[in-house]
């Protein structure tokens, strides 16, 4: 089985102290094919909070693929944001800002989508969509997985700033037959289909680590790969103690007209992914 485990927003220099372990030990128990970090690793790309987030990912027990957040470009030393704004994270956490990671079931490709001239607001250029899409290449069956920090669609009533390209980025995922999108950025865990291009599953991470919870809990997501065109979603959830439990799952199922959910085998979620 293929089975992804999905962290995001970590913000190490803003973290609940109690959660790292058990968050770890949790990781250890699912035994993940991959397990994904969709940026924001550090709150202020500060020295000591990439060794922080580098020892963190040195204990992770299964590959590990990341792409940098906002967060994770300096916000107060304006000659390294201009003229090296990723040196900090090369050095600490890669040295490749688009990653990509095969196996005979799924291919996964992370995309850079952080502009360091606009703090909150993300980019998509057409270079990178071009290479997103080479990469991805024929059907050849496998699942395809595109790894981004800030999300392409969001709440028309949540005020951050929109990803630029983001409509462009939905067409190429869509033409690239992208079947999941996997984002952070807005610290809250959810799980539909893209209004514009229904054919690609977008599911959100919430914050494991932060302290920044913004009304919802410390949450991870786990993704298996059920079977043909089948998906399985748990959000793990640490709400009132450090120790994550699983809510109860989505089951998600892939036809002609998109992503659905697949009925009779699951319980209402909880208001956490609604």
């Amino acid at each position: 089985m293929t089975r992804l485990i999905h962290l995001s927003d970590l913000h190490f220099g803003r973290t609940d102290p109690a959660l790292a372990a058990p968050l770890l030990r949790t990781i250890e128990r699912l035994e993940p094919t991959l397990v994904v970090i969709s940026g924001d690793l550090t709150q202020r790309a500060r020295r000591g909070q990439f060794d922080k987030a580098r020892h963190f990912i040195d204990a992770i027990k299964a590959p590990v693929l990341t792409v940098p957040g906002n967060h994770d470009t300096p916000l107060d030393n304006l000659v390294l944001r201009w003229f090296a704004p990723f040196a900090r994270y090369k050095r600490a956490i890669s040295a490749d800002l688009e990653p990509t990671f095969e196996t005979p079931q799924m291919q996964v490709i992370g995309v850079n989508t952080v502009n360091p001239f606009a703090w909150q607001s993300g980019r998509l250029s057409d270079k990178t969509l071009t290479r997103m899409m080479e990469h991805f290449g024929p059907d050849d069956g496998r699942l395809r997985v595109a790894v981004l920090h800030h999300p392409l669609e969001q709440p028309p009533t949540l005020d951050k700033p929109r990803t630029h390209g983001a409509k462009a980025a939905l067409t190429a995922l869509f033409a690239a037959g992208a079947d999941l999108v996997l984002s952070g950025h807005l610290h809250s865990a959810s799980a539909a289909p893209f209004t514009r291009v229904p054919g690609v599953l977008f599911v959100q991470a919430g914050t494991a680590l932060s302290t920044r919870r913004r009304g919802t809990p410390n949450t991870f997501n786990q993704i298996e790969l059920t079977g043909e065109g089948e998906l399985t979603l748990t959000v793990w959830s640490a709400a009132d103690q450090p120790t994550f439990l699983p809510q109860a799952p989505r089951h998600y199922l892939r036809g002609p007209a998109g992503w659905v959910r697949k009925t009779g085998h699951d319980r209402a979620m909880p208001r956490l992914l609604c």
